[in-house]
């Protein structure tokens, strides 16, 4: 039986796709090398029912495929034998995320990310060599337009992420997307009071969902690969390409259903 005051309105679940890496040994630029990410992505989802019984569907979900005889390789059992199997994009089987994709496909609700394209000038002089200063920036990018919403508060599930997602950065992305706020809205005051609830998805299963939405807009960005963002793509509600330098004063680096991502949104490799 659905609550009778559904708490969904005022809940967004948060991951992210690839990695805050930008030094490697030697403090060498290794941004785009192998196993390290030409952007760091944080997207969001919000759900438009509820969120118990939707919980639900995806704990079925995921015990069904760790139990089909068919799904009975190594990367599975080796979770199912852990903390217990769940769905996550990167580590998945084609057959799984084709499963996975469809399910979200009939999921009523919309996402939205914040796409960094990383660059060792920048983490040096903006995020002082701190890759924790990278995903507060990112983070403040994302919340800037959702303080003042209907809603009192804001729930923020976000999967844990090391020192990135402990109180006091979160609390500086906070106070960096208020600053934002501010800039544009002269004279309005901030309505919403955010809560974060740093959680992982062995224990909250709808991160799974922002997972496979954040995979699905990093395949575009990092390989150019486009078809599962055009799956999803009616809802993806925005997708912000904050560092696109010839596109940013014209809001072009703004994505929607409108203006779809394309293949053309592929990162150039840096010059090393």
């Amino acid at each position: 039986m659905f609550e009778k005051d559904p708490s969904f309105p005022f809940h967004r679940f948060l991951d992210e796709a690839g990695d805050t890496t930008v030094y490697g040994k030697g403090k060498k630029d290794v941004v785009g090398c192998e196993g390290v990410s030409h952007c760091f992505i944080i997207g969001m989802v919000k759900f438009r029912e509820p969120l118990e019984p939707l919980r639900r569907k995806i704990i079925d979900l995921q015990n069904s495929i760790a139990r089909d005889p068919y799904f009975n390789v190594a990367s599975i059992q080796k979770k199912v034998s852990g903390a217990g199997y769940y769905l996550h994009a990167t580590d998945d089987l084609p057959e799984v995320r084709k499963i996975f994709f469809d399910f979200i496909k009939q999921i009523d609700c919309s996402f939205e990310a914040v796409v960094a394209t990383k660059s060792m000038v920048k983490f040096e002089t903006k995020y002082h060599l701190k890759e924790e200063y990278l995903y507060a920036d990112i983070l403040s990018h994302l919340l800037k337009n959702k303080l003042m919403l209907k809603e009192e508060r804001l729930v923020l599930n976000i999967s844990a992420r090391g020192k990135s997602t402990k109180n006091h950065n979160l609390e500086l992305a906070l106070a960096k997307a208020k600053q934002r706020f501010e800039s544009t809205h002269d004279g309005v005051s901030m309505k919403t009071r955010i809560v974060f609830n740093i959680t992982y998805p062995t224990i909250e299963p709808l991160l799974n969902v922002a997972d496979y939405f954040c995979w699905a807009i990093q395949r575009v960005f990092e390989r150019g690969e486009t078809r599962f963002y055009d799956f999803l793509k009616e809802k993806i509600s925005l997708v912000i390409d904050l560092h696109d330098k010839e596109k940013y004063n014209k809001f072009k680096n703004y994505y929607g259903p409108k203006n779809p991502l394309t293949a053309a949104n592929k990162k150039s490799p840096p010059m090393h």
